[in-house]
């Protein structure tokens, strides 16, 4: 936890309420986002026992198991979200926009948008990243098959589970996280992955504070728990009863109707709030303005749904039960290098960020006192255009002398540190030699240069492209990491004992 964000909650308990720890939008937020609230059985393994799905607060559709252990119901869940999510995600393929590539020598293809899920708590994603890897392998056809739309969206659901893992991503997001990236509140990081507490502090009900608001969201009575996991007290007393009527009742089509009927508005009583409280964080979100990088990053989801989409569409197979060697160091260095720019990109959106990486040293704000933007060093071959500045700052300087500093105004531009000299007032003059974003003239365009009293913010943070790494070729794994790899077959899965374990 950064210093700012443990001053957050200090003030949030202070205060009864919620501190922002954000000034804008760190996430895409879609026009028209999938909404799911699903629900588990417990003591079962991804058994799921219902879901509130909807693309708008007044047109929610609940989908239930009453018999979460029989396969077969499982499976017409399965088919049923399918039915309502793969339409969804079509809906998205139809109109595509132009990206130059090779410094606009070509062009390539991607959808105008994407879709975006959207569920409660990280808990959520878990349920779908399991449901997804339970489906995928499974096949219309053979002992046990299956709808042909239950392994299209186990595939799809796989997807959207391995973008949640990528940094800035937004094509699944997790509301208490994304509320959480904003706000601090007064309690625990366990208990902020309750969504009603959560909103308890965000949102408090007039004349309560947030802890006394979240204290009563946390009365399963008042507001039941976000999902996947259910009450224990509600298992007991009233959802075991209402499963157990409706297995009775089998061969009484009146009887089994009434029952089917009173557990659908038991789940839909369960469901209902977390739904509310959804829509609820999605007004909250949407208050908030976007950071100038949010529509990058999400150019970034449109990227890999178009390209996935059209893996789909060419015939391509699922996604494998686990990584090669290989396929899993480029994995975990491409969302290494995407946690570094997004780390960076925040900063550089939102002062509040930037904020705390002041405090660490990593950047200071200062005032320009001196420029001399016509300055040009004429020592190399060819003279090139290197204005100098100064700025006097307050804060700590911890950089040394030769260090390239840059400025969220203007990404582009590298501050090389000429001079340091500290004053005895508590005031440090810092002398920078400006190279980048001015042209290739040796007139600097108006507004390139900082301008004597612009206050000015620079940071060793840097947006800049970051280079893949190399790895070898697949059929060049080192054994130190199995060898290169067995060609064979792949495996049969999913398609044997109906009882296999959904993990």
């Amino acid at each position: 936890m950064s210093t700012l964000r443990a001053l957050a909650k200090a003030q949030a308990v202070a205060a009864g309420l919620a501190q922002p720890v954000a000034t804008v939008r760190h996430l895409h937020l879609s026009d028209r986002p999938l909404v799911v609230v699903p629900l588990a059985m417990a003591g079962e393994a991804n058994a799921p026992l219902a879901a509130m799905v909807g693309t708008a607060h007044d047109e929610a559709r609940l989908l239930v198991v009453p018999q979460p252990r029989n396969r077969d119901q499982r499976f017409a869940f399965a088919a049923e979200l399918a039915g309502i999510m793969l339409p969804y995600l079509d809906s998205f393929c139809g109109v595509s926009e132009a990206v130059p590539v090779d410094r606009g020598k070509d062009v390539r293809y991607r959808y105008v948008d994407a879709p975006q899920l959207l569920l409660p708590n990280p808990a959520g994603i878990t349920f779908l990243r399991l449901f997804g890897r339970s489906t995928r392998f499974r096949r219309p056809d053979g002992d046990y098959p299956v709808h042909p739309s239950v392994p299209l969206l186990g595939r799809w659901l796989t997807f959207f589970a391995e973008r949640a893992e990528h940094p800035g991503s937004a094509a699944l997001v997790a509301m208490t996280e994304a509320l959480t990236l904003h706000w601090a509140t007064g309690q625990s990081a366990v208990e902020d992955l309750h969504l009603p507490a959560l909103l308890g502090w965000l949102d408090p009900p007039p004349g309560s504070t947030g802890a006394e608001a979240a204290a009563r969201a946390e009365d399963p009575q008042v507001c039941p728990p976000a999902g996947p996991a259910t009450d224990p007290d509600f298992d007991n007393r009233r959802l075991a009863p209402a499963m157990a009527a409706y297995a009775e009742a089998d061969g009484d089509p009146a009887a089994r109707s009434a029952a089917y009927a009173e557990l659908e508005r038991l789940l839909r009583d369960q469901l209902t709030p977390t739904w509310e409280l959804m829509w609820r964080g999605v007004g909250l979100l949407r208050a908030l303005p976007p950071g100038t990088r949010v529509a990058s990053r999400w150019d970034g989801d449109k990227d890999a749904f178009t390209g996935y989409a059209e893996y789909v569409d060419d015939g391509g197979g699922p996604q494998p039960r686990r990584d090669g060697a290989v396929a899993a160091a480029v994995r975990l260095h491409r969302l290494e290098r995407a946690l570094t720019s997004y780390a960076v990109q925040r900063a550089y959106d939102d002062p509040l960020v930037m904020a705390e990486h002041r405090l660490t040293g990593e950047a200071f704000v200062g005032d320009v006192t001196l420029a001399d933007p016509k300055r040009v060093d004429d020592t190399g071959k060819r003279p090139v255009l290197r204005p100098r500045i100064q700025v006097v700052t307050t804060e700590p300087v911890l950089v040394p002398v030769g260090a390239t500093l840059y400025s969220p105004a203007r990404p582009g531009q590298k501050a090389k540190v000429v001079f340091l000299t500290p004053g005895a007032d508590g005031k440090t003059e810092v002398v920078l030699e400006l190279s980048g974003g001015m042209g290739r003239g040796l007139t600097a365009p108006p507004g390139t240069v900082p301008e004597v009293g612009e206050r000015l913010c620079l940071t060793t943070l840097s947006d800049a492209f970051l280079p893949a790494g190399n790895f070898p070729a697949t059929e060049e794994t080192p054994w130190t990491h199995g060898g290169p790899p067995t060609v064979g077959p792949a495996p049969e899965s999913g398609d044997g004992d109906p009882a296999e374990e959904w993990t």
